[in-house]
């Protein structure tokens, strides 16, 4: 018996995957900010409810019929895939009436086994194709450092990699390839536990203070603390030589694919792959959302740092220790001393001088890795990208504590997303930023959320900086009221006049392939959805027209759809 495309691909997750819907308050607020900015936890917002229904069974269809629908089928996905933009050379939207925004799909986080094989493999070949006939541009995948490299130092596995990344050539999908630094687990929408190697774990067990840790003296193992980037404390190597000899491995192990098959290479720079620090872990209930965090700045190797700029400053009082006043994970802003709005310790002059000390060692971590990456992918014809989180939450506050926390040097009256925007330009990397499909009056408003402001903000920095901007969607979402959303934020439509008028997003990459996805109804959308971003803001055609295309084309790939589904029961 042949079992529907949704029940096929259930395995890919492991557990079944939830869906939900938002519920968040919807009166809007009026909120006095002056950049506009903010992000979202992957967060609280969503009541998840579990469907482990199976969808009746669908019959394949016979005989010859069956075999010239998946032939017309199989051209009518080249031909449109052949019509959407090509990932865009530098990541600049090109010239008005040759728009689009490319999407790409996130791959499960555990699409390769712990012991370096696809996993669940037919289930993967037949979602591919299946993704393929959408229309869709590619795939991201994450590259776990604490499954390649997990035995022993520069022992490289690549057994699951190497077979998954020629499932997508030989499909003709293209790939954006994670460099996972951190560890999988302890984040909203972690599903799976991949730690860091085995024998990094050990270091760290030797030496606690090579994980971050905050004021409590509470360690985080998602990642190596970026205050030993430069010392020789991974089996005689630094935390940003095993990066780039991992780099420069996956590099040489797959130079075939470079440019062709893979056209992106994300750098991870931090806890889920995101360059800033771990202020806001889920793990064991440590923080909830929409707490403001805590600093992550008290393992002995960033106080040294802290002390030596203190005396460099002038003020050698300030070296001993970070703010101890600014509350605990689930605070809110006013609760504390150091982030409150009147008379709070991060508008004076200590406060100006410990957060352009915290959010500069981060920016001083990006740049080491990004120059190391940079010149290891010189000449392949890859995209460097780096991703960065969307903390929206207390956007509306003249502090933005959660941003503070978490590195980014963000206020009422300053702009921190300018600076990273101008690092990554030094090396012509991408600036990807999430929560694209969020609308402020979704979130709550007490905890004056304003993701959309959030983005704008972070475009206009891109645009000063003359960076590429992509997006993601921080949440899973299957409805049209979302899409609508990306769509609007992915055409970088700004309310004033700007010479970015013309400007789109270099791509798009969703969250996530799953079971929920293939439901009948969802991938209708979904098929919509893409077709619509490939064609641009400037498009002379109409919405209708371009809608009825996408429900051609979702009638005429159902065959395929079904194909795929009866080859998982073989």
């Amino acid at each position: 018996m042949a079992f529907n495309l949704t029940h096929q691909l259930g395995a890919l997750a492991g557990t079944p995957i939830k869906s939900g819907e938002m519920t968040a308050p919807s009166a809007e607020s009026s909120l006095s900010v002056s950049p506009p900015s903010a992000r979202m936890p992957i967060s609280m917002n969503m009541n998840y409810t579990s469907n482990r229904n199976v969808s009746p069974p669908m019959s394949p269809v016979l005989g010859s019929r069956r075999a010239d629908l998946s032939v017309a089928c199989k051209a009518f996905a080249v031909e449109t895939v052949e019509e959407q933009r090509t990932y865009k050379e530098g990541g600049i939207g090109g010239e008005k009436g040759k728009g689009g925004v490319p999407v790409f799909v996130m791959m499960p986080l555990d699409s390769v086994t712990i012991g370096n094989t696809v996993n669940r493999r037919k289930a993967m070949r037949a979602s591919l194709q299946a993704l393929k006939s959408a229309g869709v541009e590619g795939i991201m995948i994450d590259v776990w450092w604490g499954l390649v490299e997990r035995e022993a130092p520069g022992a490289y596995n690549w057994g699951g990699y190497n077979e998954l990344l020629e499932m997508a050539k030989k499909v003709g999908l293209k790939v954006q390839a994670v460099m996972s630094f951190h560890q999988c687990g302890g984040n909203v929408g972690d599903s799976v536990t991949i730690p860091l190697p085995q024998w990094v774990v050990e270091e760290v067990d030797k030496d606690p203070d090579l994980a971050y840790t905050d004021q409590w003296g509470r360690r985080n193992h998602e990642y190596i603390s970026l205050g030993a980037d430069t010392l020789p404390v991974l089996k005689g190597r630094t935390p940003v030589q095993c990066y780039s000899d991992f780099m420069r491995a996956f590099r040489d192990n797959f130079k075939h694919l470079l440019g062709d098959t893979i056209v992106e290479i994300q750098v991870g720079m931090g806890p889920a792959g995101e360059l800033r620090y771990p202020s806001y872990p889920e793990q064991d209930g440590t923080w909830r959302f929409p707490g403001i965090g805590a600093f992550q700045c008290y393992d002995k190797y960033a106080l040294s740092s802290l002390k030596a700029a203190a005396e460099a400053y002038g003020k050698p009082e300030w070296g001993g220790t970070g703010p101890t006043d600014a509350g605990h994970y689930n605070n809110w802003p006013e609760d504390t001393q150091f982030f409150k709005k009147e008379d709070g310790g991060w508008n004076t002059e200590y406060g100006e001088f410990f957060l352009t000390w915290y959010s500069q060692m981060l920016l001083d971590h990006g740049e080491r890795i990004l120059s190391s990456a940079k010149s290891i992918f010189q000449d392949t014809g890859v995209k460097i990208s780096v991703k960065v989180a969307g903390i929206h939450w207390h956007y509306g506050t003249r502090s933005h504590a959660p941003e503070l926390t978490a590195g980014y040097y963000n206020t009422r009256f300053r702009d921190g997303y300018l600076p990273i925007a101008q690092m990554l330009a030094r090396h012509n990397a991408i600036f990807n930023f999430t929560c694209i499909e969020m609308r402020d009056h979704e979130q709550p408003q007490d905890a004056l959320c304003a993701p959309e402001k959030l983005v704008n903000q972070v475009a206009l920095a891109t645009l000063a900086a003359e960076v590429p901007l992509a997006g993601e969607n921080a949440l899973p979402r299957y409805d049209d009221y979302a899409h609508e959303q990306i769509l609007k934020a992915s055409a970088l439509s700004f309310d004033q006049n700007s010479e970015g008028e013309n400007r789109e997003m270099c791509a798009f990459t969703y969250l996530r392939m799953n079971p929920e996805l293939f439901k009948a109804d969802n991938w209708g959308k979904f098929v919509g959805f893409v077709k619509k971003m490939g064609e641009g803001r400037d498009s002379d055609r109409c919405r209708e027209e371009v809608e009825r295309e996408a429900e051609h084309f979702v009638h005429v790939t159902q065959p395929l759809v079904q194909e795929a589904a009866v080859a998982l029961t073989h």
